[in-house]
């Protein structure tokens, strides 16, 4: 189990990996995470051609992003072909969509470079019965992130502003990502131009524990860096936490009083971290 503290992912953009003037685009965005996608943003007779242009671009390089490749599933014609054609391409992660199993995850780990580190996809039902021994499978698994919009179609799921239906298992993914040391990654929200309602979900993702969110526009980058970035007022708390702490009179106390709050040790680690990650 790996409990290090993860790099930052607040926004993680999807591009397609057959729009070489995106890859270009995507160079310069400031998303923590760009994904060039050879899954869903590829149809089917295009796919040995995207996979070409995103394993030229991966070594042309230049990315001020994290660069990600969402490869096929191994259960589709092209998948063994990505990750083959990947093990030698300078990129950071892997995504893998449908996992739905910890073999799955071992299958993956076993065809990719060391020192790549896989986030597998949780959107069909399988892989909600089977989250624990996928968050727990070890191999190159760093992250899971949520597929919202493959897993309210397989649940047969009811439209809804909030997500309502799709609570139960945004709360499970943060917790077996949390027990296991793992980046987690809220999915899409589709409508583009709704920009409260994607602050809206943004919030929500932040509330439920995720790290930040999967986007499908560059539009949605600063929204998401916001919403899953520390506020001002957070990090002011958490310097007085930290100080509060570090005074000679306070020294080898678990709980302290500020500002009226009762605040322990524990917060004191959480805001030992936040200031970590600036």
């Amino acid at each position: 189990m790996n409990h290090q503290r993860p790099a930052r992912a607040r926004s993680v953009l999807y591009l397609p990996a057959s729009n070489a003037r995106a890859l270009d685009k995507a160079r310069s965005l400031s998303c923590d995470v760009a994904v060039l996608d050879l899954e869903d943003a590829v149809a089917p007779e295009m796919k040995a051609e995207a996979r070409a242009v995103a394993v030229a671009a991966a070594h042309q390089g230049g990315f001020g992003p994290r660069l990600g490749v969402r490869i096929n599933g191994l259960d589709t014609p092209w998948g063994a072909d990505d990750l083959a054609a990947l093990r030698d391409a300078p990129v950071d992660l892997i995504v893998a969509p449908k996992v739905e199993s910890a073999s799955s995850v071992r299958a993956l780990s076993d065809g990719m470079r060391p020192g790549v580190t896989l986030w597998a996809m949780i959107e069909t039902p399988r892989a909600l019965i089977d989250l624990r021994a996928i968050a727990e499978a070890g191999g190159a698994l760093s992250g899971l992130m949520l597929g919202v919009n493959d897993l309210a179609k397989e649940l047969k799921t009811g439209a809804s502003p909030d997500r309502e239906p799709l609570k139960p298992w945004l709360a499970a993914v943060v917790t077996h990502a949390r027990a296991n040391g793992l980046t987690v990654i809220d999915g899409v929200f589709n409508r583009i131009q709704d920009e409260a309602g994607f602050k809206a979900e943004c919030a929500q993702g932040r509330l439920y524990g995720f790290d930040g969110k999967s986007l499908i526009h560059p539009s949605q980058i600063e929204g998401a860096n916001t919403a899953f970035g520390p506020s001002a007022e957070e990090v002011e708390w958490a310097r007085k936490v930290v100080a509060a702490f570090a005074a000679p009179e306070t020294e080898g106390l678990g709980v302290i009083r500020l500002d009226g709050e009762m605040v322990e040790r524990l917060h004191l680690e959480a805001a030992q971290d936040l200031l970590a990650s600036l």
